[in-house]
């Protein structure tokens, strides 16, 4: 399953870099870069469960914008980002006051098809972004407090307490993202955009072999962000 997943991951990508090589709808060349930074609440799918509270941490980086042909209404691009995003999770621990939670930092590489309708100059427009993404892990760190005696560990439900001392074992993760979005289009001052996101991990944090404790620990979050682009050129 894993490798066929990361199979349609290549696939899904070649497609992309596809599309706007095959010019089938009014022509476009436009260039945009700039910056984009936001928020994500992101809870970790683990099997055997372990509940949770999500997890708030700050993304934010780099984005490259190609636009390459209006489609009847739509103005069809694609887009690329490299972003630093804190993901983790944090723990709802009801049977004691123990509390915890572990923020993993990542750079992220987003590969978007980006579908907007609307006002392409001088306007507004909606617009839908989808596509897989790959992250490489940074670093991560946690917090605890609370007790945190043999009695009060003894208390999880299920007993799942190894992920407390469990290292990331798998540095590299991939999934699919996407999301729905605002943009402003000036004509002098770049791009202006507010956008809502949902990630989908396919890889897990931890190994998942039938001797390990975990048979999934993919991240899942929800992100806010702001991006603002100028434009490198724009040609017709």
């Amino acid at each position: 399953m894993k490798r066929l997943l990361l199979l349609l991951f290549v696939s899904f990508s070649h497609l992309l870099v596809y599309r706007c090589s095959a010019q089938v709808g009014e022509y476009r060349s436009a260039l945009a870069i700039g910056l984009n930074g936001g928020y994500a609440l992101d809870k970790v799918s683990f099997s055997p469960t372990v509940k949770q509270n999500f997890h708030g941490g700050l993304t934010g980086g780099l984005t490259l914008r190609y636009t390459c042909e209006r489609y009847y209404s739509l103005l069809c691009a694609l887009q690329l980002e490299v972003n630093y995003a804190q993901m983790g999770w944090r723990e709802l621990i009801e049977t004691s006051q123990d509390t915890y939670s572990r923020t993993i930092n990542y750079v992220q590489l987003p590969l978007l098809a980006r579908l907007g309708l609307g006002r392409e100059v001088g306007g507004v427009m909606g617009y839908l972004v989808l596509g897989p993404q790959l992250g490489l892990y940074l670093s991560d760190s946690e917090k605890r407090g609370g007790e945190w005696s043999s009695a009060t560990l003894a208390l999880r439900p299920n007993h799942v307490v190894e992920q407390y001392d469990l290292a990331v074992q798998n540095k590299f993760e991939y999934g699919i993202t996407g999301g729905l979005g605002l943009e402003v289009n000036t004509r002098h001052a770049g791009h202006f955009m507010i956008e809502g996101r949902y990630y989908f991990g396919l890889s897990n944090i931890f190994h998942d072999g039938k001797s390990d404790p975990f048979g999934r620990s993919a991240n899942g979050a929800i992100v806010a962000k702001a991006s603002y682009l100028f434009d490198i050129f724009h040609k017709k």
